[in-house]
């Protein structure tokens, strides 16, 4: 099957910022920015239920363009819309959103496993995605590149287990510390689901790849190296091969590993990763410091900063401008928040961070 055509790409500022180039101001994004905080979503959400959006590719796509329509020449990155739990559900297990995620049947033992599916045909189970993912390149027309995105095996590995989201992760860490072996294949097998469906991202038209480990704050560094360190490298390291071997340019990849900052400097080294996403709890300059210039860093603003006003809003853009700049002026920076925008903001206080953004980081 031929790979589609798009049209040229008028701004590349986030490409050049990701594969660690100097660019003229940081390029700007904020994760979930195709969400509940605009309007136009929620009248979307009226008549569609959340996986409904989700695997229909008009709406996926519709959902998608808002914030780059609202934000034009604001914004320098799209991001597809679907979400991190539609790995499970093309391994086989039901998600619900009601609102947040549930499993009616979380895997409760290890012989559970044998419920999921035994080989994911990503085409048949995500091809929605894939589908959603060239009709938004198309649809954008170049304005900005398109992310494509999977959460991390530890992530999803939890989600599977608890049921849904938690506090305490008390099953799924039960599942590591009882039956580490199963666990370690477990992970390895999402790994596997998570580097199949990235490269048909990739075949789909998306030009830079995230993956979220947003819970990996919920490991210490012994166990974050063994639960979840090795299936990003898999993830990493399979997703640049499979692209090779069919000559297909591999795109810049970033890693959020929300609350792992103890594992910067190791993430940096080995992960096989041109971006780190940072959280807003550590202090841009350490980053810089501890990955030694090795990759580039995205972030990291508190969102919570954005129900503040105005001016705490231009005063933490302008200490996290000065913050991450070298030399100047930014240097492999992709400004954002530390984590995903919540419900209840005032779109036009969004409008005012990208605006500061591009005031102050083009001045640092």
């Amino acid at each position: 099957m031929p790979a589609p055509q798009f049209p040229p790409l008028k701004n590349d500022l986030i490409l050049r910022a990701a594969r660690g180039e100097k660019t003229e101001r940081a390029p700007v994004w904020i994760m979930r920015q195709a969400g509940r905080y605009l309007p136009e979503f929620r009248e979307v959400r009226k008549s569609h239920e959340f996986f409904e959006v989700c695997r229909t590719p008009a709406l996926a796509k519709e959902i998608t363009l808002q914030p780059i329509r609202r934000y034009t020449g604001l914004i320098d990155a799209s991001i597809i819309f679907s979400d991190i739990l539609v790995i499970p559900q093309a391994m086989g297990m039901e998600v619900l959103m009601n609102p947040g995620p549930h499993f009616p049947e979380p895997l409760e033992t290890p012989a559970d496993v044998e419920k999921l599916t035994k080989v994911v045909d990503v085409n048949k189970e995500l091809g929605y995605v894939f589908e959603a993912i060239t009709q938004t390149r198309v649809a954008l027309d170049g304005e900005v590149p398109l992310i494509g995105f999977v959460g991390a095996p530890w992530t999803l590995f939890a989600y599977m287990i608890e049921g849904g989201g938690s506090k305490t992760f008390q099953k799924a860490k039960t599942w590591i510390f009882k039956y580490p072996e199963e666990s370690k294949a477990l992970l390895m097998r999402i790994a596997d689901v998570c580097v199949d469906f990235l490269v048909g991202q990739v075949k789909a038209g998306a030009q830079l790849l995230q993956i979220f480990d947003s819970w990996a704050g919920e490991l210490s560094p012994h166990d974050f190296g063994i639960f979840s360190l090795p299936t990003l490298v898999h993830i990493s390291t399979n997703v640049r091969s499979k692209l090779a071997a069919e000559n297909i340019p591999v795109p810049p990849m970033t890693l959020f590993a929300k609350g792992a900052n103890y594992a910067l400097a190791s993430l940096a080294d080995s992960a096989g990763y041109d971006t780190l996403g940072l959280d807003w709890q550590v202090d841009p300059a350490e980053a810089r410091r501890v990955t030694g210039g090795k990759v580039a860093l995205q972030g990291n603003m508190d969102p919570n900063l954005l129900y503040g006003g105005r001016d705490a809003i231009e005063s933490a853009v302008k200490r996290m401008c000065a913050s991450f700049a070298v030399d100047g002026g930014p240097k492999a920076w992709i400004a954002n928040l530390g984590h995903g925008i919540t419900p209840g903001v005032d779109p036009e206080d969004v409008r005012w961070f990208f605006e500061c953004v591009r005031k102050y980081s083009a001045r640092s």
